[in-house]
């Protein structure tokens, strides 16, 4: 007899645990509040700000068409309109996912989980109803909520989180990004694109932490463009609604800053750091300074289930917990917290029920900052060479010298690849450009597949095209990059 598996949370790791089970010809029952799988990313995250990326992208290139001899009318935002186009695609996705469930007969139940016991789950359901499922094993897959920070989360609709900014409730004449993270740039650039005076700050003395400085210059040149104020090495000591007024409705905007459609007082910010104003007002505040688990399952406690100093659920190789028959995947079980990797802990978590010798250790996981131009890496970084020790070999290729993105006028952009100077290999790939992200693929297959810098070189890309400078990011490391001038310095 197959066994019975019950996944908490359906988002990118759990409907595609669920999924997978059934195609293994197990018992599946899937829960979560969401009328259909899809969790975070398809609801409020990946999907929708990517489609009002796309809308920002194109207001961009509208813009710039005038330099190629094509010139439009401003354009008319139907705010109304951009907001139902993004409803429109994440209904779209969450309601096909919703179908492949039942074709997969999977038990799909909306609701509430909470744990009785390491084999048995209570769910409170949305229709009012209450269900006891027995299981032989069950997935966590809870995923993560924005972080708060007590003295920024005053009541108020205009401070807005990742979630409640891509409602967009209005294009609002300002608005400030607390946080230079991935989230905050990508959607700080959309509320740029629409028309907003968009301003950054960013505690650490520059934007995307994470990541190698010479990736983030190209981007950081990009957005001091299109963003009214960049602070850096820069914090935010305190927020209140402007000039002492109603947070929930009323009173204008005393103190200034901007547009204010709805007429409700905007949001007065306090700084400190060299260069930044003490003071300042917004219509609108974005609060985007990281994620954190969701680790406060219901019942829980009731099992061996261990969670760290940083709120993980901590587990195995095979993703599995202290409780031999509870597993944890995605953002729930650790970082990075990406919706691709939870897919891949998905699998390999059902394989490991399954009693198959799978365990998660990739070579590289991409990580894309969707912001434009797209940052892009994957293996190891500059950073952490350095920090661990590493000798690496950096062949970098410059943008402005690929045919392709001449031709595209998107000369911002470079491809880098960390080389084993004994070995050759491929160790880490890092990419800043347009489409950055489509193209650390073949960095993360290369670095996966133990390719060496002739493997890339001798691999032949079509031209012409912005892959091409992978390859001659590897004709670099030898000094023989076709459209740039380098000898490599003889030993």
């Amino acid at each position: 007899m197959s066994s019975h598996i019950a996944v908490i949370g359906a988002g990118p790791g759990g409907y595609a645990a669920a999924f997978y089970a059934a195609d293994l010809g197990l018992k599946v029952t899937l829960i979560d509040n969401e009328k259909n799988p899809g969790g975070v990313c398809l609801y409020r995250g990946c999907i929708p700000s990517k489609a009002l990326l796309h809308v920002a992208k194109v207001l961009d290139e509208a813009k710039h068409a005038k330099d190629w001899g094509i010139e439009f009318a401003a354009p008319k935002i139907d705010i109304d309109m951009v907001r139902d186009y993004k409803n429109r695609v994440v209904e779209k996705l969450t309601s096909g996912t919703g179908q492949v469930a039942k074709f997969r007969k999977v038990n799909y139940l909306q609701g509430w989980a909470s744990i009785v016991d390491a084999r048995t789950i209570h769910v409170k359901k949305a229709d009012g109803g209450e269900e006891t499922v027995s299981v032989d094993y069950m997935i966590l897959a809870t995923g993560s909520t924005p972080t708060k920070i007590p003295s920024l989360s005053i009541d108020s609709p205009r401070v807005l989180d990742s979630t409640s900014a891509l409602d967009l409730p209005e294009i609002p004449k300002t608005m400030l990004v607390v946080g230079g993270g991935y989230i905050g740039l990508e959607l700080g650039s959309v509320y740029a694109a629409l028309g907003t005076k968009v301003s950054v700050v960013e505690m650490t003395p520059g934007l995307l932490p994470g990541a190698d400085r010479d990736l983030v210059k190209i981007l950081a040149q990009r957005i001091e463009k299109i963003y009214d104020k960049v602070m850096v090495s820069t914090k935010v000591t305190g927020m209140k609604v402007a000039g002492g007024g109603n947070p929930s409705g009323g009173g204008g905007n005393p103190s200034g800053g901007g547009g204010n459609p709805s007429g409700l007082p905007g949001i007065t910010v306090s700084f400190e750091g060299e260069g930044a104003p003490k003071e300042a007002t917004y219509d609108y505040v974005l609060v985007s300074i990281g994620r954190r688990p969701n680790a406060t399952i219901a019942g829980l406690d009731k099992t061996k289930v261990k969670v760290d100093a940083k709120g993980f659920i901590e587990t195995d190789g095979q993703r599995r917990t202290a409780e031999p028959t509870i597993f944890a995947i995605g953002d729930v079980a650790g970082e990075p917290m990406l919706a691709h990797k939870a897919s891949h802990e998905a699998r390999v978590a059902v394989e490991a029920i399954e009693g198959h010798k799978s365990v998660f250790e990739p070579a590289a996981i991409p990580a894309v900052v969707f912001t434009d131009p797209e940052i892009a890496w994957a293996g190891l970084t500059e950073a952490e060479a350095e920090k661990q020790g590493i000798k690496v070999e950096v062949a970098k290729f410059p943008w402005p010298a690929s045919g392709r993105a001449i031709a595209i006028d998107r000369t911002d952009g470079l491809t880098k690849l960390l080389i084993d100077p004994a070995t050759e290999r491929i160790l880490g790939v890092g990419i800043v450009g347009s489409g950055a992200g489509e193209l650390i693929a073949e960095g993360v297959l290369a670095i996966e597949m133990g390719a060496t810098a002739s493997d890339l070189k001798l691999t032949i890309h079509a031209h012409p095209t912005l892959s091409e400078t992978v390859m001659e990011s590897a004709e670099m490391f030898f000094g023989q990059a076709t459209h740039v001038y380098k000898p490599k310095r003889k030993s």
